[in-house]
């Protein structure tokens, strides 16, 4: 960033990041607090890939290859330093139950009582196979489940059996969360890689150990709500950040080429202007824009509030001291 307080902006935000541990499903979380985590690093071994990587750290495979674009997904090398993309800006929506943010590849549950928040990567459905937008709830829990693939599913794949019985061959894997929405579910999968990608047919796949955990903490009647919502906006103290995910095409060309092709998102700057607020002329655009070119889903810093003193002194001169 540039500008007079361009240098403190990347200081405060390498210490913010530095701040928590990569690998954690369940974080703390203040009343009015925007965001969870932080930065973390990793060193590649030499027979490490990204898959590896991304399973190891509880992170979808297209959100750690968007965060480290540079890096070989299947031969990165011994030595090549990994940022585990592990800071998270909470969607804009209540913080009750189940959100799952589609276009972040992520689910958040806020448990009953409030004070903290679990988070874990997702699998959506593939191109064409869209996971409902809205709200609905979890109507019914089942453990070890029996799969029997939907019409929908038959049209694509006639050879289908007419049912999974529970066992390691089964799609929906050990935990399912039926939905509302019939045929749509929160459940774990048998193939673990396709977490953090477009894979399902409108389903949502969780790696095993977290479909485990949330299925025996979250109750029937749940509710349930999902979003797409690429652009998030937050102001963390003084400083406001932005985080720009792929959009669902531009995560298929990372999945397959590990490049994307630039886009800015449409609400871009709609979205920046309404969480910077009043400050909105403190707001850097270039960095907001190369932010919405590069969709790394990494928070970047693009405004701070000036110091208090700084902000009192304009009063001085005629204007009301800045509202915290």
């Amino acid at each position: 960033m540039t500008g007079p307080h361009g240098s403190s902006i990347w200081l405060a935000l390498a210490l913010a990041l530095a701040a928590t541990p990569s690998v954690a499903a369940e974080y703390p979380l203040g009343d009015r607090q925007m965001a969870v985590g932080g930065l973390g690093l990793y060193v590649t071994q030499a027979r490490d890939i990204l898959l590896d990587v991304a399973h190891a750290n509880d992170l979808g495979f297209v959100q750690l290859m968007a965060a480290n674009p540079e890096v070989d997904p299947w031969l990165p090398g011994k030595g090549t330093r990994i940022t585990l993309p592990t800071r998270y800006i909470l969607p804009d929506a209540p913080r009750k139950g189940i959100v799952v943010n589609l276009a972040e590849w992520r689910l958040f549950y806020f448990p009953p009582g409030g004070g903290r928040v679990e988070t874990y990567p997702i699998g959506i459905g593939a191109i064409g196979d869209t996971t409902p937008l809205g709200v609905t709830s979890i109507v019914r829990k089942e453990a070890n489940p029996t799969w029997y693939p939907p019409p929908s599913i038959r049209i694509s794949e006639p050879d289908l059996p007419a049912a999974f019985p529970p066992g390691p061959d089964n799609p929906l894997g050990a935990f399912a969360l039926h939905l509302g929405w019939p045929d749509y579910l929160i459940h774990g999968t048998n193939k673990p890689d396709g977490v953090g990608r477009n894979v399902s047919h409108g389903c949502i796949r969780l790696y095993a150990k977290d479909i485990a955990r949330l299925f025996h903490e979250v109750r029937v009647g749940t509710p349930v709500r999902v979003v797409r919502q690429a652009v998030e906006a937050a102001w963390i103290g003084n400083i406001l950040f932005v985080e720009v995910h792929p959009s669902k095409s531009q995560a298929e060309e990372i999945d397959t080429s590990a490049a994307l092709t630039p886009e800015i998102p449409r609400d871009l700057v709609a979205r920046v202007s309404a969480a910077a607020g009043e400050h909105v002329s403190l707001v850097d655009w270039d960095t907001v824009r190369q932010a919405g070119l590069r969709r790394t889903g990494v928070p970047v810093a693009v405004a701070r509030l000036p110091p208090p003193e700084t902000a009192m002194s304009d009063s001085a001169g005629g204007l009301e001291p800045r509202r915290r």
